[in-house]
């Protein structure tokens, strides 16, 4: 189990998955205090009508083109948006997080992603909104057509715009891309002995041959491999938590009373003495963050290729990803460890800590289920990511060399498998946090254009009597 670990750990030691930097708590505050104002200033509509977002979410009309332009289904749209947000930070991640902020963490995790929802929903809404046809007839947009299209003066939103696709691009290749594969070539050597070069080989064909479809192929596949992938993984949690059943009420009780009090060390595997109230404020708000990524705009690229009539819609629809990333996965992940009784007194962070909490009842089974679902969530986000930086590429250069940007990308696929990517980890955080500024400047500008909107929606939602 320690060598399984141990690769694992080596291979996604990224931005997702790595201990949380004070660097990483400022870049996360700051995001926070934008989406704070985002929620005040559109008067809590998003936090108003999640149950209804929800609801709509896992009905029959989410899965049909709900009229207006676009190309694929709005269900479609939000799986590729979880394509991309759900990784293999949901489960080693949060481990990390735990390890070193201990349980109470988790109660601030739920924090950031409920003030998440309004900025999700708003740069969705956006995206919707500005988005446009390109030369082929396809949909695209996201925040660098929203700066381009509605930030004054102009030259401010195309600098703006130009930053932000500029480094969502290059943060594919990276976070999106060559980090995923050595993810997905490490786990399953460990687990099962695959050669790193053969499962280089199998991913960057089967991404090729999905990729070439263009979004209505990614879309497709995302509908199908992100519910499967979830479905395993929760299950899996699940059963963990239900085997661990009777720790769960002192373990809700010690959540709560860690998130605000001192408390005692929660093992020390990130070379903190104690996991106090701070460090589980520090550590809990990153990974929230960090996971659902509320602020950084990628989930509206993917959220302007909907199929829609209604921008509101689509923003009320896509803000459930970060539900269903954090306040879900990465919860159900918090709660199986915590049950299970190894964070207390551990030594073991991040794929140790959470093999170790799915042996204690899957047994040596545990390490396999780890093993795949890494496999299975690291190759989601190869696609989705895929669509995001291709988007990029074709705001900054034009439809005639994305062709290019695909061969690009599967090449950087296969070499990733087996290649050494710390100087890539460390430069993908550069251009993550670089998508962030210009995004958050866009939203503040534009933050009186989106409470418009939800409020003229929830005025004919209301007349209409739903």
């Amino acid at each position: 189990m320690d060598v399984l670990a141990t690769k694992f750990d080596a291979a996604v030691v990224g931005r997702n998955n790595r201990a949380v930097t004070l660097h990483g708590m400022v870049h996360a505050l700051r995001d926070l205090g934008g989406v704070t104002f985002l929620t005040l200033r559109t008067r809590f509509l998003p936090w108003r009508n999640l149950g209804w977002a929800l609801k709509s979410v896992l009905g029959r009309d989410s899965r049909a083109k709900a009229g207006g332009a676009g190309d694929v289904s709005p269900f479609s749209a939000l799986m590729t948006t979880l394509a991309a947000t759900i990784g293999t930070g949901n489960i080693v991640g949060v481990a990390t997080a735990l390890a070193s902020g201990g349980p109470g963490a988790l109660v601030w995790m739920e924090l950031s992603a409920a003030l998440g929802l309004s900025s999700k929903c708003a740069e969705c809404l956006l995206a919707v909104k500005y988005r446009q046809r390109n030369s082929r007839g396809e949909m695209c947009g996201g925040p660098m057509y929203v700066m381009r299209r509605a930030i004054r003066p102009r030259w401010l939103g195309a600098l703006l715009g130009g930053i932000f696709a500029l480094s969502t691009l290059l943060a594919s290749f990276g976070i999106g891309d060559m980090t995923q594969s050595n993810s997905i070539a490490a786990a399953l050597e460990r687990a099962f002995g695959a050669p790193a070069l053969l499962t280089g080989v199998v991913v960057s064909a089967l991404a090729l041959a999905i990729l070439s479809g263009g979004i209505r192929s990614i879309a497709r596949a995302a509908s199908l491999v992100v519910p499967a992938m979830a479905l395993l993984y929760l299950g899996a949690a699940a059963a963990v938590i239900l085997g661990n059943r009777d720790a769960l009420p002192g373990v809700l009780e010690e959540i709560l009373s860690r998130a605000f009090t001192p408390g005692a060390a929660a093992g020390g595997a990130a070379g903190t003495a104690a996991a106090s109230a701070v460090d589980a404020l520090r550590y809990g708000v990153s990974r929230g963050v960090f996971s659902n990524e509320a602020g950084m705009g990628s989930a509206a690229i993917s959220a302007a290729c909907a199929a829609t009539d209604s921008s509101v819609r689509q923003g009320y629809l896509n803000m459930t990803a970060t539900v269903l990333d954090t306040m879900v996965v990465c919860t159900v992940t918090g709660l199986a460890i915590c049950c299970s009784g190894v964070l207390e007194g551990t030594v073991h962070s991040g794929a140790a800590l959470t093999i170790a909490a799915f042996e204690t009842v899957l047994g040596p089974a545990g390490a396999a289920v780890v093993a795949v679902c890494v496999a299975l969530f690291a190759f989601s986000t190869i696609l989705g990511w895929e669509y995001l930086g291709e988007k990029a590429f074709e705001f900054l250069l034009g439809t005639r060399l994305v062709s290019l940007y695909r061969i690009l990308f599967v090449l950087l696929c296969l070499l990733g498998a087996g290649a050494e990517l710390e100087l890539v980890f460390a430069v993908s955080d550069l251009f993550n946090a670089l998508m962030v500024l210009p995004n958050l400047i866009c939203l503040l500008l534009c933050s009186g254009t989106v409470a418009r909107e939800l409020l003229s929606y929830e005025t004919a939602r209301k007349s209409r009597g739903r």
